[in-house]
């Protein structure tokens, strides 16, 4: 299955996600590739943190050219492409492939606003062709339980047409950014924090086949 991990806001957490679910899938035994298909290639940095320590599983990454190669993408189980506006084209590309897009969505109107544009743009280049499944979920989310603004984004991505509402969401917690910079999935610097817990919740909704 390919999956993108896209949306039009740069600091949204694609780069952190697509990483995350690389190892797990991984962990999972699944055969996976990563496609960094960004300018900024974030993703490329930290599979290169993570080779360079050794860390296992590695994680095969590929560059943005496999997207004209679905022959080649078929030999993997799971495709994962972070790709965002930076790269239009890629992005165009990595819609018409995709079985299904998973869009990351900060916890705010903006992002919102730049979620519905994103439907809008995955309809206009889809067209007549079969619609990629799109989930969106909230991230970078709050952490006090005082501050509404999560919830608040939730219910309005609830109502946005055309993307699928999944209720596990990330927090904006420093062990991401921490396990991040040093090669590491969270589930694998701390299995008993928050954040590997919030992980596990979100990644078993995507992949219910794997943990199934």
């Amino acid at each position: 299955m390919i999956t993108v991990i896209g949306s039009l806001k740069g600091g949204s957490g694609k780069s952190t996600i697509t990483f995350n679910l690389a190892v797990w899938l991984a962990l999972g035994e699944q055969h996976v590739l990563a496609i960094d298909a960004d300018p900024q290639a974030t993703l490329t940095d930290v599979v290169d943190v993570r080779t360079e320590e050794g860390f296992e599983p590695p994680v095969e990454l590929a560059s943005k050219k496999l997207l004209h190669n679905r022959k080649e993408l078929d030999q993997y189980e799971e495709v994962l492409i972070d790709v965002g506006t930076a790269d239009l084209a890629s992005l165009k590309q990595a819609i018409r492939i995709a079985d299904r897009i998973v869009v990351p969505v900060p916890p705010s109107q903006a992002d919102i606003w730049s979620t519905q544009r994103f439907l809008r743009l995955i309809d206009s280049v889809v067209g007549d062709n079969r619609r990629p499944e799109v989930m969106g979920f909230i991230n970078r989310g709050d952490t006090h339980r005082a501050i509404r603004e999560s919830d608040e984004a939730a219910a309005a991505l609830i109502a946005l047409p055309g993307i699928k509402f999944i209720k596990a969401r990330l927090a904006q917690r420093t062990a991401f950014r921490r396990s991040f910079s040093e090669g590491l999935a969270v589930f694998e610097m701390d299995p008993r924090s928050k954040g590997a817990h919030e992980w596990n919740a979100l990644a078993a909704v995507l992949y219910a086949h794997v943990v199934g």
